[in-house]
This record gives structure tokens, sequence and C-alpha cells, in this order.
């Protein structure tokens, strides 16, 4: 008899208030091999977050990246985030989950996770209860049984800011 395949769980991640050298040596740490980028809009002010920049240096060190457009929040929800209102921000968010590029998007990732890849999802959000990259790996174990572990890469200090590395 066949053992059962076990498969790795689905990361999460946020970048706020990090570093990309620590941001990447997390996700090095957990072995990811594949990054799924689900902003709507994969710019960021935050210098090496942004879509380019992010996946060279995600392929410097043998890590794939994939952006999932559709699977990111509309303007309004991202507005309602700003403004702490996260209720509004899920709601949005389940009704664009209802549209079909999301459903597109949600099947795509679903036939990603079944292949045992270790995968993680990328958003801003530190704290993944306050970011919707929470529904979307929510709605990958509803469909796929696979275990969430959210990861979080360290905080830059106040004081390493004024710092010069």
């Amino acid at each position: 008899m066949t053992p059962p395949i076990i498969m790795p769980p689905l990361f999460t991640i946020g970048y706020e208030h990090t570093t990309p050298g620590v941001f990447l040596g997390e996700l090095a740490r957990a072995k990811v091999g594949l990054v799924i980028d689900v902003r709507a809009v994969a710019a960021s002010r935050r210098p090496g977050f942004s879509k380019r920049q992010l996946a060279a240096a995600l392929a410097e060190r043998g890590i794939g990246y994939l952006h999932l457009r559709a699977l990111g929040t509309p303007k309004e929800g991202r507005l309602a985030a700003r403004s702490g209102d996260v209720g509004t921000l899920f709601r949005i968010y389940e009704a664009h989950l209802a549209t079909a590029p999301a459903r597109e998007e949600l099947d795509a990732l679903t036939a990603l996770v079944r292949t045992g890849q270790r995968l993680c999802l990328l958003c801003y959000e530190r704290d993944p209860g306050h970011c919707h990259r929470q529904r979307v790996a929510a709605l990958m174990a509803e469909r796929t049984g696979i275990a969430i572990e959210n990861l979080f890469a360290a905080p830059l200090s106040h004081d390493a800011a004024r710092t010069p590395p």
C-alpha cells in the first residue's frame, strides 16, 4: 500500500514593518518554493517589495514568483483596510470572490496547492487577521484540507531604521 502524501502547509506572510533581507530569510527558513502575490496592485512604496524587484530577489534565492492579481482586494476594500474598517474590507472582499476572475484564480491556486509545492501567499499586512490573504488561505484549506501556517518576518526596529547597516 502506498503511504499517503503529506502536504506541506500553505504559508502566508506580510511584509509590513520588515526589510527585504529579513523577509527573504523567513521565506528561506520555511523552504518556500513559490511566493504567490495576492495584492491587486503589486507595487509598493517600500523598496524591494514591488513586483519586478521582489520577483528578481526571490529568483536569486531559487524561489518562484506568481502574481494572482484577481485575488487582490478591490480599491474600496483597500481604502476600508487603511481606515481600520476590517469588517467592511472583508464584506467587500467576500463579494469580490464571487466574480469570475477571482473564481478562476482560486481554481488555479487550488490546482497549485494540490501539487504539494511549498507555497506562500504574500500581501502587505503583517497581521493575517487584518488581511484578505487569510480568507484565501481558508478557502484553500476548505478545498484541499491543507494546513495554514502564518509566517512573520521580524519587524524593523526604530533604532535599526536610524542606524545605517
